[in-house]
């Protein structure tokens, strides 16, 4: 029997992320999307994973799905697998979620339905189902969430003491928040005066007048 290395993945619905997720033009979400890409190649091409587990939800699942069949068409081999949480998990969606949905379970290799129905703890079950399957596993997680199914699994991982890595979510949103100050300080910083620069000016002269004798 083949051997693959495993690598599922944990993340939150649309409501979760610290931005309007629907914005696909926000600079946090395109590079939420860039890192999730180059985790994945990375983890293909310099550690030989070739098989990826996902719950298939709205949000990080369906990004995660995407990314691993756009990469499949550079690396055939790698392999997808939806892990469902019951056969109904889209019975609320709205019809472009619905289409979206159905073609991630077309093109994946694999669709694995862990309820019939709906219960109180098929998503759990879903979750733990990924976990024990996976040598690896990545969490993108909005840090100022302490509950919920991300938090919970990312528990369940430490808990198996198995090796994952964790992408915060906010720390996007973080990091575009201080660009933007900078950027403000710069344009909102007071001008020099004529005579400051005529003075800088003199400076800079004499200092080059000074060089070319030297």
């Amino acid at each position: 029997m083949e051997k693959h290395k495993i690598c599922c993945v944990t993340g939150h619905r649309p409501g979760g992320f610290p931005w309007d997720y629907n914005d696909k033009t926000c600079p946090e979400h395109r590079e939420y999307l860039q890192t999730m890409h180059t985790l994945l190649e990375k983890l293909i091409t310099e550690q030989g994973f070739d098989f990826f587990v996902c719950g298939g939800a709205i949000g990080v699942d369906m990004d995660f799905a995407e990314t691993v069949l756009c990469l499949k068409e550079k690396y055939p081999h790698i392999k997808l697998e939806i892990a469902v949480p019951c056969e109904n998990q889209d019975l609320k969606w709205n019809e472009a979620d619905k289409k979206k949905y159905r073609v991630i379970k077309k093109k994946a290799d694999m669709v694995t339905i862990l309820s019939k129905q709906y219960t109180r703890f098929c998503m759990q079950k879903r979750n733990r189902y990924m976990v024990d399957k996976s040598d690896f596993a990545i969490a993108f997680w909005n840090s100022k969430t302490e509950k919920g199914g991300t938090y919970g699994t990312i528990k369940y991982i430490e808990r198996k003491h198995m090796d994952y890595e964790l992408v915060c979510l906010d720390d996007f949103t973080e990091e575009h928040k201080r660009f933007e100050d900078h950027m403000t300080h710069l344009f909102e910083a007071p001008q020099p005066t004529q005579e400051e620069m005529e003075t800088l000016l003199d400076s800079v002269q004499r200092r080059l007048e000074d060089k070319g004798r030297k």
